[in-house]
């Protein structure tokens, strides 16, 4: 479904990317973790083309995205839901309004964008807050807000960056429960950008580990966090055991 080939990111004298290359399978949900600033961010932003890479080629079912026009990518970005670390919701709409906006921006008709606006909050948990504003909701369900906008379109590839990066401790396994029971229940092809390790354990098809703009090791979590061939993989396999 999604080929990445030798791609390459810079920002000044820094290597984000360095000729990173990975396949991903039709419904296949991929985990990738290494330390901050390792390049996991940068590589999925760039699957949609929020950054643009230096040099390589994205392909999703044979088409370089790269090569995609203004119009095209726009187009594409309706069958790829992204979910940031920060809600970005719209303070001045209701919950309802925010999931359903960019639905009615594409040209959908209202009343189905609110059915399938509707749908996607019940998903997440939050059939009840249609009428609240963000400013009314707790962290978690700000997030769950914004899972719910990405949902809304159908997506046929979902894109998680590090979701759970800007909630406090607390909030952090209510969006992780509905991120799982998503990954149990969807066919929806899934790469997620997340440090919490037990969460990958649990729902990873297969884990990738990125260290210095490089993946350095990729495979089954168990056998990953089991047998570690890399650096980054054993200090993984040292946390889980302590």
């Amino acid at each position: 479904m999604l080929e990445i080939n030798s791609i390459r990111k810079s920002y000044a004298k820094t290597t984000a990317l360095d000729n990173v290359s990975l396949k991903v399978n039709q419904g296949e949900t991929v985990v990738i973790m290494g330390p901050s600033g390792c390049g996991k961010s940068t590589l999925i932003r760039c699957i949609n083309r929020l950054t643009e890479p230096d040099s390589g080629e994205i392909l999703v079912h044979g088409q370089n995205i790269l090569e995609l026009s203004d119009s095209e990518l726009m187009e594409f970005r309706r069958r790829v839901g992204f979910v940031f670390q920060q809600f970005h919701l719209i303070g001045r709409l209701t919950v309802l309004e925010n999931v359903m906006f960019h639905l009615v921006l594409a040209g959908a008709d209202r009343s189905w964008a609110e059915k399938r606006a509707a749908e996607a909050l019940e998903k997440v948990g939050l059939s009840g807050v249609h009428s609240r504003k963000p400013e009314e909701l707790s962290g978690g369900q700000q997030q769950r807000v914004a899972i719910a906008r990405a949902l809304a379109a159908g997506p046929e590839l979902m894109l998680w960056d590090e979701p759970t990066a800007s909630l406090d401790p607390i909030l952090v396994w209510e969006v992780l429960e509905v991120m799982e029971e998503l990954v149990r229940t969807s066919s929806t092809t899934m790469i997620i950008v997340t440090h919490e390790v037990s969460f990958a354990l649990r729902v990873a098809d297969r884990i990738v580990l990125m260290d210095h703009g490089r993946i350095v090791e990729e495979g089954h979590p168990t056998s990953v966090f089991a047998d570690p061939i890399s650096e980054i993989g054993i200090k993984y396999k040292k946390l889980l055991a302590s």
